[in-house]
């Protein structure tokens, strides 16, 4: 059963409200990790010298993800009632495949499981979103984040 797409919860970034202060790297490190580290992280934050602003890098569970069509091993699947795009430690190879393909390069290799790894949305829970105390990564609806993202980045 597919649920409507837009309805799908994700998360949305705002880097206007950013400070930079990495919580929601060391709170990502620390639930997938149980450390306290900016290397083991499923989201990276960044400084764009253009803008001034922080940005985010984060797997945005696309809607039709290039990851999953070009993971060899059927590894990265989409849910289609929740809209997550998950990697199934498993199935993974560690070829990289899917970091290649993604535009944001979202997926990274944990060289020491020696798998591709990205966003798993905590389980319904984000804790990059529950410890951002700006709100700059939240949890929305996916209609509200198109909409941000299109005037935010599209300048329309």
């Amino acid at each position: 059963m597919k649920s409507n797409t837009a309805e799908q919860k994700v998360l949305l970034y705002d880097p206007t409200r950013c400070t930079g202060c990495l919580f929601c790297q060391i709170a990502c490190s620390y639930q997938h990790f149980k450390e306290i580290g900016l290397e083991k992280t499923n989201l990276r934050i960044i400084f764009d010298e253009k803008t001034g602003e922080f940005e985010a890098i984060y797997c945005q569970h696309c809607d039709e993800p290039l990851c999953v069509a070009a993971c060899p091993n059927e590894a990265a699947v989409k849910d289609e009632v929740t809209g997550l795009v998950r990697i199934n430690p498993i199935r993974c190879i560690g070829c990289k495949t899917c970091t290649v393909a993604c535009p944001l390069s979202a997926p990274w290799f944990n060289a020491e499981r020696r798998i591709s790894m990205k966003c798993d949305f905590c389980d319904g829970d984000p804790k990059c979103a529950k410890f951002c105390s700006p709100q700059a990564i939240r949890v929305a609806l996916r209609k509200e984040a198109w909409e941000f993202n299109k005037n935010r980045y599209s300048g329309v």
